[in-house]
């Protein structure tokens, strides 16, 4: 067997002084950002020196002064505006968190209870749930420490995605005012607010975790098994509270974006962020409560799920049994090396090369992609050579099966490499430079039914090549290394986490940056600007989507498995009535959930597009610019709708799991949880990538870019307005109901895994009458 070139100490060094390079360096990024002065004065832009030394090719002279533009006033709109959103998004998360810390507590309560009741609340301790040899602390136990881990998975998830929040809407206003400056400077502004939230949140998630884990062991001690296993109440945590992240989010941003969409563009013919536009405050706060505070939370609990389900399952292998601690530490020091290759990979993009035009900047996002993933394949292989014995044992339900070092760095890179591929395929398939997009937009010249078919069928096709990465990831890894094996290739699909986040986060803060460029009446060169930063970040916004489905497929699988370990099933069987339907109800569940995520969105956006209807038609003066919209009336219609419509569909992926695993047992459930995950991981990635295939073809008509995109603008032509519809019916698709089935399915499996002791003891309560 041999034993781990590290040592424990070693290990137990390297995570949490990884975690705090992660942490100073994104504080490092919020310093250059903050170069950027929000307040008026010749140097309104920022000082020469923010970071890139006058770099990116422009003089600092600004194009407002060349045009006579009073500087001063332009400074000051920004700022406003930038208050504006920052308090509006700041007010909805306060509302959003106060439910959701009610429903924490319930179900904290609720997760002590059940697991409290296994063994009767005894304290004594009680046979080892995998070796009956060996005594373990009681059950007791496990349910105050699972109850920890939840609350502190939620409060992690909570803070990272109000932090996201908090640094986008510090951003989008400096990114407005460095366009002025050329668009390297705008980039750089934006890409380093988004490594400021990708960094801290991918430190903030491995420390914590690490700290929990040691202030656990020193109760349990060499009771590893019950160690990690109370620990999966972190990544339940996580993912519950972004569940509620994603879709309050998604509502409220969707239902904000519909109505100022179809009122300003299509009815009034003003151009998008108009500041006339009732809706245009909201629209923007939407952007960063839903992509930057809910994505933020989404990728968190992928990360906590991941690395609880490797945990869980080392365990019971014989790191865990033989106590061997750094490979035990293995998934967290693979972690650790992320962060430190995604510092190297931001580098490049803001210090190593310069952006000097608008082409390149797809490109240098893609190319984040590349270089970390090399990098990462390099780190993974040192690690698993450092950190791991030649030889190990990984529990493979009920055996132990003999894995080499090797094959384990192959089930790590493979996951890794399948998400680069996922990521490259979502690209093609929604950015306006390839043919799949351009073929959206040249249907618009039909009309809208046109453009609908074309968007729907691209969805469904995108799902080809993604479905065969993720099959064939599952395959390799599951076939070197079992369970373990696949729970370590969604690790190693998110061991990039930092630099995903950081591409991310650039599209909202870009978005948010071209809509105070309009409102501030900045001039049509610097709008240009922030459009291409903004369709830059449309795709990549698409390729994080993809990342966080292929990563929640792979993490849902490793915790099912766990779940099946941890419930004492054996087998698994489709032919068995129970198990079969639970197999239909768990591939229905999805569908019902899009259902109520796209109703929600739409009842909420006919409640802004009769309120914004009603301002053009009431308040004299608006459409001539002479009267000011009432933009809080619209931020209210998207705040009471979001909180009110995100509770169905939370309580329907919270209460499922609970509702099959009492009345119909752990084998239906083990149905339920594989139906759900084949059927939740196809309508995701069609649903994301048909609203971001519309959304991209709307903007390639408007640029206007080429020969063939010219042929079907200029902006309020017919197939222009039969875009924007295009668009509108992908807005819920692509950032509420896509984006939150990932977590509906990740969350249903780690639920079911932290709850297995209560179900395998007293579940299945209608079979047992009948």
């Amino acid at each position: 067997m041999g034993s781990s070139i590290l040592p424990d100490l070693g290990a137990e060094i390297l995570i949490p002084v990884c975690a705090v390079i992660g942490i100073v360096f994104s504080l490092a990024q919020w310093l250059l950002v903050s170069k950027v002065k929000l307040s008026p004065g010749r140097d309104s832009g920022s000082p020469g020196n923010n970071g890139a030394g006058g770099k990116n090719g422009y003089s600092d002279c600004l194009i407002e002064e060349e045009e006579g533009l009073n500087d001063h006033n332009v400074v000051i709109k920004c700022a406003e505006i930038q208050t504006a959103i920052s308090e509006g998004a700041t007010s909805f998360l306060f509302t959003e968190y106060q439910y959701v810390g009610i429903f924490m507590v319930a179900f904290a309560i609720l997760i002590f209870l059940f697991l409290g009741s296994v063994e009767g609340f005894s304290t004594k301790s009680q046979p080892c749930t995998y070796d009956k040899s060996k005594m373990c602390k009681p059950a007791l136990a496990t349910a105050i420490f699972s109850t920890v881990s939840f609350l502190l998975g939620a409060v992690t998830s909570v803070v990272s995605g109000f932090l996201g929040m908090k640094i986008a809407t510090y951003a989008n206003a400096r990114t407005t005012l460095e366009a002025r400056k050329g668009v390297g400077k705008a980039f750089i502004t934006a890409f380093r607010s988004g490594a400021v939230m990708g960094f801290l949140l991918a430190a903030n998630g491995l420390l914590v975790l690490y700290i929990a884990i040691n202030l656990f062991k020193l109760y349990y001690g060499d009771d590893w098994g019950g160690l990690f296993e109370a620990i999966t109440g972190y990544g339940l945590g996580g993912s519950s509270m972004a569940l509620f992240g994603r879709v309050g989010g998604g509502i409220y941003t969707k239902a904000a974006d519909v109505g100022a969409d179809l009122v300003g563009k299509v009815e009034r013919n003003i151009p998008e962020d108009d500041p006339r536009n009732p809706a245009v405050i909201a629209d923007n706060v939407g952007d960063n409560v839903g992509d930057i505070a809910g994505m933020g939370s989404d990728l968190f609990g992928s990360y906590a799920e991941s690395s609880c389900a490797a945990l869980v399952v080392a365990s019971i292998s014989s790191f865990g049994i033989n106590h061997e601690l750094t490979p035990m530490l293995y998934p967290l020091i693979i972690s650790s090396v992320g962060i430190i290759v995604c510092l190297i990979t931001t580098l490049f993009a803001t210090d190593f090369f310069e952006i000097k035009a608008v082409k390149e900047i797809e490109p240098s996002l893609k190319r984040q992609l590349i270089i970390s993933t090399v990098l990462m394949t390099i780190g993974i292989g040192i690690v698993s050579w450092v950190a791991l014995p030649s030889s190990f044992t990984i529990f493979n339900f009920g055996d132990q099966k003999a894995v080499k070092n090797w094959q384990l760095f192959l089930c790590v890179a493979v996951g890794l490499w399948a998400g680069l591929i996922i990521g490259f395929v979502t690209e093609y398939y929604t950015s306006n430079a390839y043919s799949p997009v351009q073929d959206v937009a040249d249907s618009c010249r039909t009309g809208a039914a046109t453009n609908v078919i074309f968007g729907l069928a691209l969805g469904y096709k995108s799902c080809i090549i993604p479905i065969f990465a993720i099959a064939m990831s599952i395959f390799v890894s599951f076939s070197f290394a079992a369970m373990y094996g696949i729970a370590v290739a969604a690790l190693g699909m998110l061991s990039t986490i930092a630099t995903g986040l950081a591409i991310d986060a650039y599209g909202p803060i870009s978005d948010n940056a071209g809509g105070i460029a309009e409102m501030a009446g900045m001039s049509h060169r610097i709008r240009e600007r922030t459009d291409a930063l903004d369709a830059a970040g449309n795709t990549t916004a698409a390729i994080g989507k993809g990342f966080a489905i292929g990563s929640a497929a792979l993490v849902s699988l490793a915790l099912f498995g766990a779940f099946v370990s941890r419930a004492a099933i054996s087998t698994v069987d489709v032919l068995t009535p129970k198990v079969f339907i639970g197999l239909l109800v768990g591939a229905m569940l999805p569908y019902w959930f899009s259902a109520m995520t796209m109703k929600s969105v739409g009842s909420a956006a006919l409640k802004m597009v009769e309120e914004v209807r009603r301002q053009f038609n009431t308040i004299p003066g608006l459409m001539e610019g002479t009267a000011k919209p009432d933009y809080a009336t619209c931020v209210k219609i998207s705040t009471d709708a979001s909180i009110k419509e995100m509770i169905p569909p939370g309580a329907l992926v919270m209460l499922t799991p609970l509702i099959v695993g009492i009345f119909f047992g752990v084998e239906t459930l083990s149905g339920v949880l594989a139906g759900s995950l084949v059927s939740g991981v196809q309508i995701a990635i069609s649903a994301s990538n048909t609203g971001g295939a519309w959304d991209n073809a709307k903007k390639y008509i408007e640029a206007g870019a080429s020969e063939h995109a010219r042929t079907l603008g200029p902006k309020g032509s017919e197939p222009h307005k039969a875009a924007v519809i295009g668009d509108t019916i992908g807005d819920p698709l692509k950032d509420t109901s896509g984006p939150s089935l990932n977590i509906l399915i990740k969350l249903m499996a780690v639920e079911s895994l932290v709850f297995a002791p209560f179900f395998a003891t007293h579940g299945g309560l209608l079979f047992k009458i009948f």
